[in-house]
């Protein structure tokens, strides 16, 4: 049953989150006055977490999927006991402060995924949920549930009007997530106007075709039919559970129920009216000792109870099942098992040339062998993209233990189910598509490098080598556009053994997000051994055919395909007089972080005669090569043909590296 306190601590909600907008000038609240009530039943009746231990694994995941709204969250951060003070609201939206505008993993202590970009959050709270029921296979027993929680997301009109968010439902209806629920605030109103001038959608009727479960909460004030809804969605088997909650945005506000209280501060006349409105008459950021004991009691107290419920479960789990203990601490502390690269072999000199696509595939077999909890899938193009493990079925609701994910033709929502994977914790997750489907998924992939996320995003057909399929399915500006992205690392290896170095690199990260970019077509060994060529490649470049003597009189620097090119024309420029070493550069961001003695010994400050060659938009190389220097690149859309005749159209072959090398620096 709820109280007049519980009023009064939903008041206090409402009012701390105003607080914040009002000290910074700058916010929305409209979603904190209308949705306060639900997020205070949920938080206070439902949800476990533990805010003295943030990170325990079995905690239910909360997403703010409506972003905006997050003044909001850090009020229920901050009353319920997690490192978010009162000065840190104060200082909402300022710079440095622990309250950025929209919330960010790990930045605030509390918030599991970043969410802004509307749509994203239900995604990958979908994520969230698909990693609860897979971690639970793996590690739970019958007398041991160590992952046994719910995920649970807030979403807005805006986040369902976003395509992502049909991608993600219908995935979610098909895998029967029944961990998942969503509390939709339901408030007619959009940021420019009523929401009925674009979105006059049954979502009753939607979510039901999704497979989903359907409710609805007439009053947003009700706090006993929301919680009510909210066990009824847990209760209920099969589905997951989607409560449309009708409110008022900007609720007890003078423009209460209109687009003008989305996002705007209210001002100074406007908030004490509502306050009187509420009958809160507290001074402001102030906390009344009568709310703070509901959040104490209901959040805190009862969240430290299931935890330490948990912790015992725990410890009588590492003496009843070790090997799976020591799986479970590894996992979810992000690290990989010692030898987990022990079945991935390098390739000897004269073993059959084969696409980085295909050695990408075999590096998953092997690494599949070695991390047990390592899963993923593709957007429907897992025979292209090489991206089943073949020892392991399908996961589906049946049989949520096994490894091959099911994405669908769904790219974008791929990459947000990838990145709320990851951030569970307890696995390692790739996902596939073709290279110049990213655009399709970037803004996941962005959201991922902000979050510091270590999401593994394998990208094939990555040049106009694709040649049939034409410009369409031809990647020109994407490496470019990946590269200029911080914190990403984007690695285009230029045979099978970079390629399984670069899934090394990829697995051993954990704190940036990867780009696997592979070809289509074969490519053949190059001539470095393999101890060589790892350290080259976890360096971001490397020598990979040098000349006599002490120095080189130039340098031809590429990347994938077009290093085996660069090696051929290396040998005709020597027979012309020109000594040339190759550098290979999968990885252009990791080598930019390498210490200046490191940089000068692979691209020699004296040599000034340098050119890059690669199938893609030429901007990114000027940096290595100078003013002075040459791009092979292509600046323009690519086309249609057999791979090999467009390649050599735009001019990548071996005598046309020869010529434009001796039309820039034979003189």
């Amino acid at each position: 049953m709820f109280t007049k306190e519980d009023q009064l601590a939903v008041s206090t909600l409402r009012a701390l989150s105003i607080d914040q907008i009002e000290a910074a000038n700058s916010g929305h609240p409209g979603l904190p006055l209308g949705a306060a009530p639900m997020a205070y039943s949920l938080w206070t009746r439902h949800l476990n977490v533990n805010p003295k231990a943030s990170n325990w694994p079995n905690r239910d995941r909360f997403v703010l999927s409506a972003g905006h709204g997050s003044a909001l969250l850090y009020s229920l951060l901050h009353l319920s006991g997690f490192d978010v003070s009162i000065n840190d609201l104060k200082d909402f939206r300022q710079l440095g402060s622990k309250t950025p505008g929209h919330p960010e993993v790990g930045h605030t202590d509390g918030v599991e995924v970043i969410t802004g970009p509307l749509g994203q959050g239900l995604a990958q709270a979908v994520g969230l949920a698909m990693a609860e029921t897979h971690t639970a296979a793996l590690y739970n027993t019958p007398d041991f549930p160590m992952i046994d929680h719910y995920t649970y997301t807030l979403v807005g009109d805006g986040d369902l009007m976003e395509g992502i968010s049909y991608e993600a439902a219908s995935l979610a209806g098909r895998q029967a997530l029944d961990k998942l629920i969503v509390l939709y605030d339901s408030n007619d109103i959009s940021l420019d106007g009523d929401l009925n001038l674009a979105f006059n959608e049954d979502i009753q009727g939607r979510f039901e075709a999704m497979h989903w479960h359907y409710q609805k909460v007439t009053d947003g004030n009700d706090l006993q039919a929301i919680s009510d809804a909210i066990q009824a969605a847990k209760d209920h088997k099969g589905q997951p559970s989607i409560i449309e909650i009708k409110t008022v945005i900007g609720f007890g506000s003078p423009k209460q129920g209109t687009s003008a209280v989305h996002g705007s501060p209210l001002g100074a006349d406007a908030w004490a009216q509502t306050r009187q409105a509420y009958g809160y008459d507290q001074a402001e950021f102030t906390v009344p000792e009568v709310s703070q004991a509901q959040f104490d009691q209901h959040v805190l107290e009862r969240g430290q109870k299931a935890y330490q419920a948990w912790q015992d479960l725990y410890e009588a789990y590492q003496k009843a099942e070790p090997e799976k203990a020591k799986l479970f601490d590894l996992a979810f502390k992000g690290d990989l098992p010692k030898d987990y690269d022990a079945h991935l072999t390098y390739q000897a000199q004269g073993e059959k040339d084969m696409a980085s696509r295909a050695s990408s595939g075999k590096a998953i077999q092997a690494l599949a062998q070695g991390i047990p909890y390592l899963w993923g899938g593709s957007a429907d193009l897992s025979g292209s993209n090489k991206t089943m493990i073949d020892a392991s079925g399908d996961f589906m609701p049946e049989a949520r233990d096994q490894r091959n994910i099911w994405f669908g033709v769904r790219e974008f929502a791929m990459g947000a189910i990838l990145n709320g994977i990851t951030l569970h914790g307890g696995s390692r997750v790739f996902g596939g598509t073709f290279f110049v489907f990213s655009d399709y998924l970037r803004a996941a992939i962005r959201l991922a490098a902000l979050g510091s996320t270590p999401s593994i995003f394998v990208l094939t057909h990555d040049s106009i080598a694709v040649g049939e399929d034409g410009p369409t399915h031809e990647p020109v500006e994407h490496l470019a556009a990946f590269r200029a992205m911080p914190n990403l690392n984007v690695l285009r290896p230029a045979d099978s053994n970079e390629t399984f170095a670069a899934w090394k690199i990829a697995l051993e990260s954990k704190d940036r997000p990867s780009l696997l970019v592979l070809s289509r077509q074969n490519l053949p060994l190059l001539p470095v051994e393999a101890q060589v060529l790892e350290e080259g490649v976890r360096r971001g470049a490397y020598v990979v055919s040098a000349q006599a003597g002490d120095q080189a009189q130039g340098i031809l620097i590429a990347s994938g395909s077009e290093v085996s090119l660069a090696i051929e024309a290396q040998a005709m420029l020597k027979a012309a007089g020109h000594d040339v070493a190759v550098v290979s550069m999968p990885a252009q961001n990791i080598f930019d972080q390498q210490d200046e003695e490191y940089k000068e010994s692979i691209l020699p400050d004296g040599v000034r005669k340098r050119m890059a060659i690669e199938m893609g938009a030429s901007s990114a190389w000027y940096k290595y090569v100078g003013l002075d220097g040459k791009v092979l690149g292509i600046d323009q859309f690519g086309a249609s043909g057999k791979g090999d005749a467009v390649v050599a159209s735009y001019g990548f072959t071996a005598d046309n590296i020869v010529s434009e090398y001796l039309a820039q620096f034979d003189n």
